[in-house]
């Protein structure tokens, strides 16, 4: 870390501390924060109110996440890094433990909720010191300047999350959903997050060289079962073949089976016959050389003839035999 983010650092934390002494010792802090809050901004200009309404979205933790993630995840799909989404995480990380944790701690009540003018409202359940629509725009759109890769550009969006941050900070003041304390704690707050960003780096490569290391491996294993999967050849027109899962050893190698022994191939009865009439038709022509096949012949020759069937003895026992014709006798 420079000396200039380290003098920045510490003069965010003293400023942070005396916003916190100012505001629980009730000093003149307190007084302005009360003038405010009665002055009622939300009634002298009633016309900006559904504008700024609106506006202060830009604060909220939900819809400025996702807006800045989806950015920061097709960024680093372009530039084949996790970085952006890390210091993203961290930085959220960092937000929820320092800023809600102060907010519960001091329990300070809202404007509208305050019960004695003069009274620094802490203690007393609440949740809204510091400003967190505050220091969440502080620290979401200034992660886009913390990560610029060009001077430029870090200047552009530097100046474009200060006016954002400024903004949402006084619309919560407008609105009188905070006090003007609450909102200089939550820009001091964000800053702070984004000055400390830098000591957290070597743990976020740490992070990144694991993520990455995690994915070659992975990649590795799913390029390593393609590489081993039996590829079947499969004919034109013909059924595909069916896919049979193959057992892999952890180190990846296949487990290999013994081939099933194939059975004896049968040929059927059409091939038979197709074969004892290519036979007798050889056999015919190996005869004489003036004789001439019969149409019989051809017949047999063209037509394969069906294999007889043998009557079973059972049913040559249960026929009836014919009757035996009698020859005249010689006197008759």
């Amino acid at each position: 870390m420079s000396r200039t983010r380290l003098a920045l650092f510490g003069g965010t934390s003293v400023f942070y501390l005396a916003i916190v002494v100012a505001v629980l010792a009730s000093t003149w802090l307190v007084l302005l924060d009360w003038k405010v809050m009665l002055f009622r901004p939300y009634q002298q200009w009633p016309e900006w109110h559904a504008f700024l309404d609106s506006f202060v979205v830009l604060g909220q933790r939900g819809p400025t996440a996702v807006m800045v993630a989806a950015w920061l995840g097709w960024r680093s799909w372009r530039q084949h890094t996790v970085r952006p989404l890390l210091v993203l995480g961290v930085s959220l990380l960092l937000l929820n433990a320092t800023v809600g944790a102060v907010k519960i701690g001091l329990g300070r009540l809202g404007p509208h909720y305050g019960t004695q003018i003069g009274s620094a409202e802490l203690f007393a359940g609440g949740d809204i010191f510091p400003s967190g629509h505050t220091a969440n725009a502080v620290v979401t759109w200034g992660i886009l300047a913390y990560l610029a890769t060009t001077p430029i550009t870090r200047r552009y969006l530097s100046a474009l999350s200060a006016t954002v941050s400024l903004g949402v900070g006084l619309t919560t003041v407008y609105l009188g959903t905070h006090w003007l304390s609450d909102v200089l704690l939550g820009w001091a707050a964000g800053l702070l997050i984004l000055l400390a960003l830098p000591w957290c780096e070597p743990l976020i490569g740490r992070a990144e060289v694991w993520l990455l290391a995690r994915r070659d491996r992975v990649r590795e294993r799913w390029r390593a079962r393609r590489r081993h999967s039996p590829s079947l050849p499969v004919a034109a027109g013909g059924p595909r073949p069916a896919l049979v899962a193959q057992r892999v050893r952890p180190d990846g190698a296949p487990i290999t089976t013994p081939a099933a022994t194939a059975a004896p191939a049968r040929e059927t009865v059409g091939a038979v016959g197709t074969r004892s009439g290519a036979a007798q038709a050889g056999s015919a022509g190996s005869g004489s050389a003036g004789a001439r096949p019969g149409a019989g012949d051809r017949l047999s020759q063209t037509i394969p003839q069906p294999a007889r069937v043998e009557r079973s003895a059972v049913a040559q026992a249960g026929a009836t035999p014919a009757p035996a014709s009698r020859r005249p006798s010689a006197g008759g």
